[in-house]
């Protein structure tokens, strides 16, 4: 097994809720391996302000080039890089339209929060696109004992083999964090965790928004699963896991519940 996959194998091993020290360590074991894991493993976002455009956006992987990332708003690097890797200038077009669409769809389904859309140039007319989005609520200020982060990391690949036709391939990656924390009652709970899921679609693109539909529409409903799956995981299998653990009320009630249930159904039958 190669060095990659065997640190990449330990970083799935690790706690979800510790990933940046986790891939820190790691990469002191293994420092010629840094770009490949900062490639590779997925962190939760962070928020940088955009001095010029005053906006706030979210650095990662995607708009990284050397120690400067790029604003989605100004297209300008901080710290200043002058030779940085930019989108040609249609791409550039859709890469505003982009940020434009998924701020709404931010305000529609996270009711805060912030995105972020990053474009790239492939061979002939392909491209790529990075769409991020970071939610973070704090009630502990409102005096309730729990606080969350949900962090959504969408790569595409947009393909256009032939003309008036595009080939989306989708990679998801969906990071959940939630902390409760309530002394003398239930204590300190901690679920952390993440989701990752693929998806390949084709689509018309004969209108000049073709681009920023199709892609809206298939990251739309990616979240919807994703989000479906997670309350399953997470919630689901947790209160099952409680439940084996420690019933809420005695064997003996569940157990007349039982024989009852079974009573009633046989007296319908009949």
């Amino acid at each position: 097994m190669q060095d990659i996959e065997c640190a990449l194998d330990l970083m799935r091993r690790l706690p979800p809720s510790q990933i940046e020290d986790n891939l820190a360590g790691v990469i002191d074991i293994v420092p010629d391996l840094t770009e490949e894991l900062l490639s590779s493993v997925d962190q939760p976002l962070k928020i940088v302000h955009d001095s010029e455009s005053k906006r706030d956006y979210l650095i990662c992987d995607y708009n990284r080039d050397g120690d400067s990332f790029r604003s989605p708003w100004s297209n300008k690097f901080d710290p200043p890089l002058h030779d940085g890797q930019t989108p040609s200038g249609e791409l550039r077009d859709l890469e505003i339209k982009l940020n434009e669409a998924f701020d709404i769809y931010r305000d529609l389904y996270y009711e805060g929060g912030v995105s972020s859309v990053y474009c790239w140039n492939l061979e002939g007319n392909n491209f790529a696109a990075c769409i991020l989005i970071k939610k973070t609520q704090d009630h502990s200020k409102q005096g309730q004992p729990m606080k969350g982060t949900w962090d959504s990391v969408h790569v595409l690949e947009v393909e256009i083999p032939k003309k008036g036709t595009a080939r989306y391939k989708l990679t998801s990656t969906v990071m959940l964090t939630i902390d409760t924390n309530e002394p003398g009652t239930t204590g300190s709970v901690s679920l952390a965790g993440s989701l990752n899921r693929q998806e390949e679609k084709s689509a018309p693109i004969d209108q000049p928004n073709s681009h920023v539909v199709n892609i809206g529409s298939l990251v739309e409903a990616m979240e919807i699963k994703l989000r479906q799956t997670l309350e399953t995981i997470y919630f689901g299998k947790t209160k099952d896991i409680s439940n084996e653990l420690r019933q809420a009320v005695p064997v003996s009630v569940l157990k007349q519940r039982h024989d009852m249930t079974k009573q009633l159904t046989s007296q319908l039958k009949t």
